[in-house]
């Protein structure tokens, strides 16, 4: 995507919006919104999008275009705002949220594989070595190890050729949004009009068919962390302004087209599930989990097209199964594309954006510009979650609870420490700004307020909701993580100033 972004001079309002759409939209989050939420996850998109989205965009445009030369990225906006030890401490947060989402995704890689091999996830009933004990959350996380010193190993000899997974993986999971959007025209069609989901009023976007977000407003407030996660990825936007022509006119109204089209594919994507999946009939069940969802709705797809248009069971089982084969391969080439990358991509821009100094022992040693030896130590840390994870005596479902809530805390957190930054960035007038959406001060502070506020809301009842519902160990794993790694942050930096500073 970056290099894409360097070579791309003149964007104009079309390709502006597909970088946008590319660098955030996430197809996968549609059936999870789904599965938590069915229609009533729809408001909470919008609510968040206005609340969250937009200003934070306008955020990194400015950021963005004021630092455009630098080349430690979001470090560089927050040292030149606020301070080092500040802007250390939010990068560091920022890089540890990768290496939370390498925990989850390690483990869960496993599903698509399930689903490309059998047509359907078959993960919990997996025993490594034919073992009894090894079953499920175990294997997973045993093979999610395996994978992750694979990954590691091929990572640290640079191979380039990694990008055409990336690029294979990108391009089927676009095709998913097309298969979803004709396969649930076809399906209503052949149905007669006829919503599996029926609507029944407003209240079916305002009340959940999950039972445990009936009634339980702490439940639905802790969900919108989940749709600032399938928000995630706008801080690349700010390294577009400079590309941008007519950027004044252009990047604003371009921003704020993206983040309409990214609301409403989402919100219309969730609508589209419910056209041929009954939250009930196939959402409520024990084998379903946040790791399988888009699977399962995927799968149903299929077999829904075969029922809607008269083929017998036999044939509508084998559209399902066709269908989640190819979401399996799809998924399986995105992950695969991705953790080849970000197994080094931000490590590497942390080390080399950060002083060299502050890294203590061989983790700045760049060889064959990799961070080899920082990117194996980086491997343990993963391992250790991994095994504590997978081995702390979760069901399948509560295991992907547990990474999920990991993931979007600490994919989260980070963005509080960005907004932050940006009230001193525009109070500080010796730093040029070439491009300014808010005007004043006052209005900027206000956004930054309402940024920060929707961010820390959403983080505050999605930590504590499932201790709430007596789930105490998923609370505990989505503040250990962040904590963790904000007392090793500061840590480094502590000794960073007693050696180097007279502070």
């Amino acid at each position: 995507m970056s290099e894409k972004i360097i070579k791309a001079k003149h964007l104009t309002l079309v390709s502006l919006v597909l970088m946008i759409f590319t660098s955030v939209y996430g197809f996968n989050n549609i059936p999870r919104s789904f599965y938590k939420m069915g229609y009533a996850a729809i408001p909470w998109f919008i609510i968040s999008g206005i609340t969250f989205f937009i200003p934070f965009a306008f955020m990194m445009a400015e950021f963005g275009a004021a630092f455009k030369n630098e080349k430690g990225g979001i470090y560089s906006w927050m040292e030149k705002s606020v301070g080092a030890k500040f802007a250390f401490m939010g990068t560091f947060m920022w890089y540890s949220s990768y290496i939370v989402w390498m925990v989850n995704v390690a483990s869960g890689v496993w599903v698509p594989i399930s689903n490309a091999l059998f047509g359907k996830d078959t993960t919990q009933a997996w025993a490594l070595f034919g073992f009894t004990g090894l079953t499920g959350p175990k294997t997973l996380g045993i093979l999610g190890i395996i994978w992750i010193i694979f990954v590691t190993f091929i990572s640290t000899k640079g191979l380039e050729k990694i990008k055409k997974v990336t690029s294979l993986g990108g391009t089927a999971v676009a095709a998913l949004n097309i298969v979803l959007l004709i396969g649930a025209i076809l399906v209503l069609i052949g149905n007669h009009g006829q919503l599996a989901q029926p609507v029944i009023g407003l209240s079916s976007f305002t009340t959940s068919p999950n039972p445990a977000y009936t009634g339980n407003i702490i439940s639905s407030f802790a969900f919108i962390v989940f749709a600032l996660f399938a928000y995630g990825g706008i801080e690349v936007v700010g390294g577009l302004v400079d590309e941008t022509e007519n950027a004044e006119k252009t990047f604003p109204k371009g921003v704020v087209i993206s983040a309409v089209v990214i609301s409403i594919g989402y919100s219309l994507g969730i609508f589209l599930v419910g056209i041929f999946t009954n939250w009930q009939n196939v959402m409520n069940d024990k084998s379903v989990h946040l790791g399988n969802a888009g699977y399962v709705v995927m799968g149903n797809l299929g077999y829904a097209l075969g029922q809607a248009f008269g083929a017998n069971e036999a044939t509508s089982l084998a559209m399902a199964h066709g269908i989640s084969r190819f979401v399996g391969i799809s998924m399986f080439l995105a992950l695969a594309g991705a953790f080849f990358t970000l197994m080094f991509s931000p490590l590497k821009q942390i080390i080399e954006g950060t002083p060299a100094k502050l890294w203590p022992g061989r983790l700045a040693e760049m060889k064959n510009g990799m961070p080899q030896y920082a990117m194996w130590i980086q491997a343990a840390i993963v391992c250790i979650m991994i095994a504590l994870i997978s081995f702390g005596g979760e069901t399948m479902s509560g295991f992907f609870d547990v990474l999920v809530a990991m993931t979007n805390v600490a994919m989260t957190l980070p963005y509080l420490f960005i907004a932050y930054a940006f009230i001193p960035f525009k109070k500080n007038k010796d730093i040029v700004k070439p491009f300014e959406m808010f005007k004043t001060d006052s209005s900027a502070v206000i956004w930054t307020v309402v940024v920060m506020f929707t961010v820390g809301f959403a983080n505050f009842f999605s930590i504590i909701q499932p201790a709430l519902e007596g789930n105490l160990s998923i609370t505990i794993w989505s503040v250990a993580g962040p904590i963790f790694f904000a007392f090793v942050a500061w840590l480094m930096y502590w000794m960073y100033e007693r050696k180097y500073t007279n502070i």
